[in-house]
């Protein structure tokens, strides 16, 4: 008998929204916004000239420089990366896990997708020998392997990759021909970013990767959709760009103008902005890092979450207890968690782990509060885990996992 999802949660080819930062809209954003829809304009495609030259600003701010003419923007990331694909066509190679969207905006075109396991340490980037040997053996098959989707930031794991994993898998790619996207939309949430080292492939082989980067990662909303794309800037790449943009206007891909208004002045930093997303992103990091503890404390695994507003938990060591509760797979997971944590929690499934592993992705959105009050002043506390709103959420959350891990030791046999 065919299972089907509640209402809501959609079959499995629809992909969950990104984890949502949990805070009301920067008053300066909205006002720029506000501002501009009361003016008669049209956004053209692949953004105006003063959109693209910050996003160049904002590329080479993070040391991939470029001028406008490298740039290509569109509503979400997702439009960019459907537009690549059709271009460069062939079969695309995917980490697994990956962000849930990557799947659906590639086989639109038409093109095959296979999963590459990711290495121990990290999620986002496939395991440099595991890529050797998928694309060999599609090769093998009539297949025509083409490109390389990754994420040194990474939705869902927020993991991020040692610089060293990066380098090893590029080289890989490359040297199988495979051109590289990288999606770094989460690259300005890194939680401790003077820790960390979080590197482009970019910056390891200009003239053979792409970046992409959703602004809502760390700029603007999930509902306001802009998106940015850098090319290579060489011959290949401006031609790669040109036509993206042709697939871009036959789509109708243009950015509303007042989010276009909007993504400009947040893609050039004033202090406004780059004050939220520090404060934002440094109590994502204080709250995920207490959800992780809680994870742990209940028997289940999941790494250290580095980046992004979630984290990606394995709650495999917890199976004989969510057994008698009816749950053998991620989606049954999915829907038992979603009703018992009161919050949509995706199952591993969505990001093309296997069904049958007992993995889910956590945001940490839900634990900042329920009114812009609270999460205003969640976002301003010195110490936010002490918060009423956010010790009570925090506590409701473990709770549901103690109870599973509680089961578990219940049923285990006398030693």
């Amino acid at each position: 008998m065919r299972r089907t999802a509640p209402e809501g949660h959609g079959p499995v080819r629809y992909a969950p929204p990104a984890p949502e930062p949990g805070l009301p809209v920067l008053p300066a954003l909205a006002a720029v916004l506000a501002a501009s829809a009361e003016r008669a304009h049209t956004e053209v495609p692949g953004g105006s000239a003063e959109l693209r030259d910050a996003a160049a600003g904002y590329w080479e701010r993070r040391g991939l420089p470029g001028e406008r003419t490298h740039t290509a923007v569109a509503p979400g990331a997702a439009p960019l990366l459907l537009a690549l694909t059709a271009v460069l066509g062939g079969d695309v190679m995917l980490p697994r896990p990956c962000p849930a969207w990557w799947t659906p905006a590639v086989r639109l075109t038409g093109h095959r997708t296979y999963s590459v396991p990711t290495p121990p340490e990290c999620g986002g980037v496939p395991d440099p020998y595991a890529l050797l040997e998928t694309v060999r053996r599609v090769r093998a098959e009539g297949g025509r392997p083409r490109l390389l989707l990754l994420s040194a930031a990474d939705d869902p794991t927020a993991t991020v990759a040692p610089p060293e994993a990066v380098h090893e898998t590029v080289e890989a790619a490359l040297g199988e021909g495979l051109h590289i996207v990288s999606d770094e939309t989460w690259r300005d949430t890194v939680h401790q970013p003077h820790d960390t080292v979080l590197i482009s492939p970019a910056e390891m082989a200009p003239g053979q990767v792409t970046v992409v980067a959703d602004l809502g990662g760390g700029f603007l909303p999930g509902d306001w959709p802009a998106a940015v794309a850098r090319f290579p800037a060489t011959s290949e790449g401006a031609g790669l760009h040109d036509r993206v943009l042709d697939v871009l206007t036959g789509l109708g891909a243009v950015v509303a103008a007042p989010v276009a208004a909007a993504a400009a002045y947040a893609l050039a930093e004033p202090d406004e902005v780059t004050q939220r997303r520090t404060a934002a992103v440094r109590l994502h990091a204080r709250v995920a890092a207490a959800a992780h503890r809680a994870v742990r404390g209940a028997g289940a695994l999941a790494r250290p979450p580095q980046a992004g507003r979630h984290l990606y938990a394995d709650l495999g060591p917890l199976r004989a207890a969510l057994s008698a509760r009816g749950v053998s797979d991620a989606m049954e997971l999915e829907e038992h968690l979603s009703r018992r944590l009161g919050i949509h929690a995706p199952g591993g499934h969505r990001f093309g782990d296997d069904l049958g592993s007992l993995r889910v992705r956590l945001s940490v959105a839900p634990l900042l509060g329920t009114t812009p009050e609270q999460q205003l002043q969640s976002l301003t506390a010195l110490e936010p885990l002490e918060l009423p709103h956010v010790e009570r959420a925090l506590s409701m959350f473990g709770s549901a996992l103690d109870e599973l891990r509680d089961a578990a030791q219940r049923m285990e046999p006398p030693r």
